[in-house]
């Protein structure tokens, strides 16, 4: 795309728009999004959002955005399910420039059949884009030009079946930059089983460990309440285990912390990692021949 310039660009056949925050056009890069934000003609970048969980962002180009709109409300609504950060765009240089600068996330992106049909080919050369989701009114126009460029989905002309394309996406994308193997070594192993044994050796007082690590979360931008409040709730109900592989933060926040090897992350979900080890010790004792578990980030 170069030096090209798209800040004139218009949408058309576009059935839904984006989000809040309207701020001032620049050229230059201002990092991550923060929670959900519209970036217009005369908008400054985002800055960057306290994100610890999510590998991946969403963006969401339409040059006919209208906040005021319920189908624009309940778009953002079921996105969010999916998504904990949503950046959206009224101008194609903005989008551009910010999904330029993405290092360490992969981006997911919708965008409006005619602006889409402009830019697309063209930003398909940034490697942190993932996939792109085309969200238009005229469905069999767009398809034809759509279906020749590899990263877009699909053509759609409501938000659901873009919501559950995007969740398929997500935990492909969850799964092959912060999976958790059971099996096997890596160069990091080292380091996590030495970081490991450490918190193994810690006593604290786990209520108060729990609460800290609820306080924590809620400083973050990627972190649903709802989540939050049941891990606060009723952590006590359920085994370590399934906390593990429940669809709450627990599961991507302590592969992010492993992977990354963030100690903070890593230190404030301590109580966690000790009493997994216990009670996977617990059952290599009731059941010798389950598969034991190591933690190591890939």
């Amino acid at each position: 795309m170069g030096n090209k310039q798209y800040s004139k660009s218009t949408a058309s056949g576009s059935s839904s728009s984006s989000t809040t925050n309207k701020p001032k056009k620049t050229s230059s890069l201002s990092s991550t999004a923060a929670s959900v934000s519209t970036m217009g003609r005369n908008a400054a970048l985002p800055q960057p959002a306290r994100r610890i969980i999510q590998n991946f962002l969403l963006v969401w180009l339409d040059a006919n955005i209208d906040e005021s709109r319920e189908d624009f409300q309940t778009s953002l609504k079921h996105l969010r399910r999916i998504v904990a950060s949503i950046t959206t765009f009224t101008d194609a240089q903005q989008c551009f420039d910010y999904l330029s600068g993405i290092t360490k996330e992969k981006a997911f992106m919708i965008v409006s059949g005619s602006l889409g049909q402009k830019i697309v080919p063209e930003m398909e050369a940034i490697p942190q884009l993932e996939s792109v989701y085309v969200f238009c009114g005229n469905q069999s126009y767009h398809e034809q030009w759509a279906n020749k460029v590899p990263k877009i989905k699909g053509v759609y002309t409501k938000i659901e079946p873009i919501c559950k394309a995007l969740e398929v996406d997500r935990q492909r994308c969850d799964q092959a930059m912060i999976s958790v193997s059971f099996n096997g070594l890596d160069p990091l192993f080292m380091y996590t089983q030495l970081l490991k044994e450490a918190l193994l050796e810690i006593e604290d007082d786990d209520r108060k460990s729990l609460k800290d690590l609820a306080e924590y979360c809620r400083e973050q931008d990627d972190i649903l309440e709802d989540q939050i409040k049941q891990v606060e709730n009723e952590y006590r109900n359920h085994t370590p285990i399934w906390w593990y592989t429940a669809e709450t933060f627990i599961y991507p926040m302590l592969n992010r912390g492993l992977r990354i090897m963030n100690a903070d992350i890593i230190m404030k979900l301590g109580f966690f990692i000790r009493h997994l080890h216990n009670h996977r010790s617990c059952s290599e004792i009731t059941h010798p021949s389950s598969v034991p578990m190591s933690l190591k980030p890939v």
